[in-house]
């Protein structure tokens, strides 16, 4: 596959302002879908955050394969992430090579589940300004994150809430799927999931999960993800700044435990609800330890892993030591591509001189997945 052609083609025709879109050169094409959230109990949300619309109501895509099929595979994308384009290609090739149906699926409060006001540098910019007066300057401060960044730093809780309803409303789309209610996908559809990031890290925690049996039969494949959170650094002028990062890494490590005490609906859901247990279990190696070893265990063969060697965001050494808890070495191999790549950045659009290194790099990473989800 030319990657890097794919991807460029694919920006300049996606538009999810159209139902479907069919493309000149391929099979697939793309569905953009209705999508009404329910809101969590009461609590779970920030106030301030009920009144987002966007978050409520919106469009995912479903790219669909050239012949129907009872395959589909769910996925999830990175921290503070603004738009579709660079999944495009990747759920093009997911849905071409392996003939699934893809969903990218947004993350609560991120793509075109936030106000487009977070993207747009000519709003943000005097929020970077109103901020490094509050705080004083923080590194890696950009337009791109002091959204996140203020928010994060405002109510850490908001990284568990958003999780929390996003999980949600997978439940709520998978149990239309399956019976045969999806107005693009056919039912009895065999689940996988393709987590990038934290996509990874919600994947992880609903595979642990497994709510109502949707995923006891489903195989994840993580790129550049599946660390612990404590083996994490969010740090990053596409992610957030370093103060919002460190408010809550600290909060998460420190201090989050005490929201499990007391007599409230989310400190009593915190203690006993299986996805707050797995969570917890993802916050740091020594916390529910024996639980999260022994599911890990039971779905060695299920999860499989793609990490790059100079990842900074999610080191590769912190998703090995994580999942060496599912007693495979093979369950993660490590990648170092001969260009200049990132995290965020995995599979960058350069000129002539690297286009071809990162569509091989491109195919290779791609190429296992399919392989693991046959």
């Amino acid at each position: 596959m030319d990657y890097t052609r794919k991807y460029t083609e694919l920006k300049s025709l996606f538009n999810s302002g159209l139902h479907e879109i069919k493309l000149p050169w391929s099979g697939v094409r793309i569905f953009n879908t209705d999508f009404q959230a329910d809101f969590p109990p009461e609590g779970f949300l920030n106030s301030e955050d009920h009144q987002i619309g966007e978050n409520s109501t919106f469009s995912y895509p479903v790219f669909t394969p050239v012949a129907e099929s009872k395959k589909v595979i769910l996925l999830l994308h990175g921290l503070n992430e603004r738009s579709w384009v660079k999944y495009l290609a990747w759920a093009h090739w997911l849905a071409e090579n392996t003939s699934s149906y893809v969903i990218l699926f947004p993350i609560s409060f991120h793509i075109n589940r936030s106000p487009d006001s977070w993207k747009d540098p000519r709003i943000m910019m005097p929020h970077m300004q109103s901020r490094n007066l509050a705080i004083g300057k923080s590194a890696m401060l950009s337009f791109a994150n002091v959204a996140l960044s203020n928010r994060l730093t405002e109510d850490p809780m908001r990284f568990f809430n958003s999780g929390y309803q996003t999980a949600s409303d997978l439940i709520k789309l998978l149990k239309t799927i399956k019976a045969g209610k999806h107005a693009i996908i056919p039912g009895g559809c065999k689940l996988n999931i393709f987590g990038y990031s934290i996509g990874a890290f919600l994947a992880e925690i609903i595979m642990l999960t497994d709510p109502e049996s949707l995923f006891s039969e489903s195989k994840l494949f993580m790129l550049c993800g599946g660390s612990y959170f404590s083996n994490m650094n969010g740090r990053s002028k596409l992610i957030m700044d370093s103060y919002a990062f460190d408010r809550v890494y600290r909060f998460y490590l420190d201090e989050f435990e005490n929201s499990t005490k007391g007599k409230s609906k989310i400190a009593e859901f915190l203690r006993s609800a299986p996805a707050a247990i797995s969570f917890r279990s993802m916050i740091d190696g020594s916390r529910f330890k024996s639980f999260r070893e022994k599911r890990f265990k039971k779905l060695k063969d299920q999860i499989k892993c793609s990490v790059l060697r100079h990842d900074t965001v999610i080191p590769c050494e912190g998703v090995i030591g994580t999942l060496s808890e599912t007693g495979r070495k093979s369950t993660v191999r490590v990648h170092d591509f001969t260009y200049p790549y990132s995290h965020e950045n995995p599979f960058p659009v350069f000129g002539p001189d690297h286009s071809g290194e990162v569509d091989r790099s491109f195919e290779t990473i791609f190429t296992e997945a399919e392989s693991f989800f046959g």
